[in-house]
This record gives structure tokens, C-alpha cells and sequence, in this order.
């Protein structure tokens, strides 16, 4: 669906250094992918990149079929993005939806009335009125409801109470089908547990970590410990958290069944990424 190979891209010819350079990725139809790394490193100008709305300096890219810089139409439609930050004019939701599903040829009305629906959004408001919470989830409803191949989301949480943020998770989980596929980037990493499968971490420039969560478990394992726990060979990370200690080890057995957690995770991943990697590369040797 999406190849990347050794992506370039550098703002300008005074930036002291590209922020991506030989960036490599590889993205599959029919899952959602979560998109983190720190702030900075690059995960709002990779999502344009992709999108068509910045340009790469260096390297090729494939998006579903399409060099994403030549912003083909036939792209475009296939592509939904819900950006941090927006615009929502004063009009109502039917205005809105007259001038802009032109753009989605499969957009589906139905659809996008259940979405509306489930968000407990009153489309007879201007949308501009809604607060940004609403404005999140009506642009959610529409991405959800174009039907488009590719969703983008870029901190889709932000925003959202407690309920709302179950909802979406819901919601996305739901539209999901074998020939789409969502990237959602955020740093609200404990809002999308049990959401994001596979899991990509883009750090320094780089994808440091590609891998589902079933490649992930079956080669670590976590665990919980009101003690720090010894240093031993298989212990590849440990983090003080509240109550106590949690430690990643290096567990390839049949019975590892142990649920991840992302920010511990992430971290580990942050700080060791060879050592991480390395255990998938014993799998294939």
C-alpha cells in the first residue's frame, strides 16, 4: 500500500541537517497503524509527505500506486487526512457535505449519518459552532464515511473526553476492512491500547521499529515488580513506574501471552533500538 525507500526531505537548503534521510517503510492494507516518536522527530511532516502535501527531497515513494508528489486526483480521493490543527468554515454540515463529497466518489451518506449519530453530533448546527472536540469527530465521521483507502489521523484524541476517546476507538476499529488501512499518529499512546496493530516508532530520522503486536509479544515479555529487579542477560529494559518497577525481557516461549505496555515500550525502543530489532533478527536466522 505505502513503500518508502531511502526517503529524503529537508525544509530547506539552510537546515543544518535533513530531518529524514534513507528513510525506508513498508505499510500494508487492512490495519491501523500507530505512528510514534518524540516531539520533533518528524511524524506530522511524514504523514504529509505521504499525503501529498510536502514534497521528499531524496529516495521514492509509492502511496497506494501513486507518486505521492504528483498529487494525482485519483490519489487524492484516496486519501482522507485529519490534521492536529484545522479549519472548519461557517456553514452547515449539509453545505459542507455538497461541496465536499464531490471529492470521494464512494462517499456513503448513510454511513456518515450513523457516524454523526454514534459522536452525538446535531448537524443542524454550523459546524463552525461545534467545539473542538466536535470538530474532531465531524471530520472523523467523514474521513470514516468517504470510504477513502487510506485514513490519516494526526493526534485524533486531542480534545476528546473519556467517552468520546472509547467511542473513537470503537468507531475506527469498526470501519477497518481488508482493503483500507489508518495511520494514527499521537503521543496520547495510552488512549490507543489494544487499537494499534502494527506499531511503527520513527525516531532520529529513522523507522527504528516496524512489528505487529503478536511479533512483539512473542519475542518480549513484560512484567511488574515492587522491587528493581537483578540485572540479568534477558532483561532488555526496566522503567520505575508507579508502585514500582517494569521490566521487558527477551521471552521467546510458547506460553509468552503478556500484554504490552506502549509507553514502556516505546522507551525501550527509543533507548535500545538495535537490541530490540536484533531479537527479530535471531527469528530469521
Amino acid at each position: 500500500m505505502i513503500t518508502l525507500e531511502n526517503l529524503g526531505f529537508q525544509y530547506s537548503k539552510k537546515a543544518p541537517a535533513p530531518l529524514f534521510k534513507d528513510l525506508n517503510l513498508k505499510l500494508e492494507r487492512g490495519n491501523i497503524y500507530g505512528l510514534l516518536g518524540l516531539n520533533g522527530a518528524g511524524k506530522t511532516s511524514l504523514l504529509k509527505i505521504m499525503s501529498g502535501q510536502l514534497f521528499r527531497t531524496a529516495g521514492e515513494a509509492d502511496v497506494i500506486g501513486f507518486d505521492p508528489g504528483s498529487r494525482k486526483p485519483e490519489m487524492l480521493r484516496e486519501i482522507f487526512y485529519v490534521p492536529e490543527e484545522f479549519y472548519l468554515p461557517r456553514m452547515k454540515a449539509e453545505t459542507y457535505l455538497k461541496l465536499n463529497t464531490v471529492y470521494y466518489p464512494r462517499f456513503d451518506r448513510e454511513k456518515f449519518e450513523e457516524y454523526c449519530t454514534t459522536f452525538q453530533l446535531d448537524t443542524s448546527l454550523n459546524i463552525s459552532d461545534f467545539s473542538f472536540g466536535q470538530k474532531k469527530k465531524f471530520l472523523l465521521a467523514f474521513g470514516l464515511a468517504s470510504q477513502a483507502t487510506l485514513l490519516i489521523l494526526d493526534e485524533p484524541t486531542n480534545g476528546l473526553d473519556i467517552p468520546s476517546k472509547t467511542q473513537f476507538r470503537k468507531t475506527v476499529a469498526s470501519a477497518l476492512t481488508k482493503e483500507r488501512s489508518f495511520i494514527i499518529s499521537t503521543h496520547q499512546v495510552r488512549d490507543m491500547e489494544n487499537l494499534f496493530d502494527p506499531l511503527v516508532i520513527l525516531h532520529e530520522g529513522k523507522i527504528v521499529l516496524n512489528r505487529t503486536m503478536g511479533e512483539l509479544s512473542s519475542r518480549i515479555s513484560m512484567e511488574n515488580s515492587f522491587t528493581e529487579p537483578v540485572l540479568s542477560e534477558n532483561i532488555l529494559y526496566t522503567e520505575k513506574v508507579p508502585g514500582g518497577w517494569c521490566t521487558l525481557r527477551a521471552d521467546s516461549s510458547p506460553e509468552n501471552e503478556t500484554t504490552l505496555d506502549l509507553e514502556v515500550l516505546f522507551n525501550a525502543v527509543i533507548y535500545f533500538p538495535q537490541e530490540i530489532n536484533a531479537l527479530f533478527e535471531e527469528v530469521k536466522s
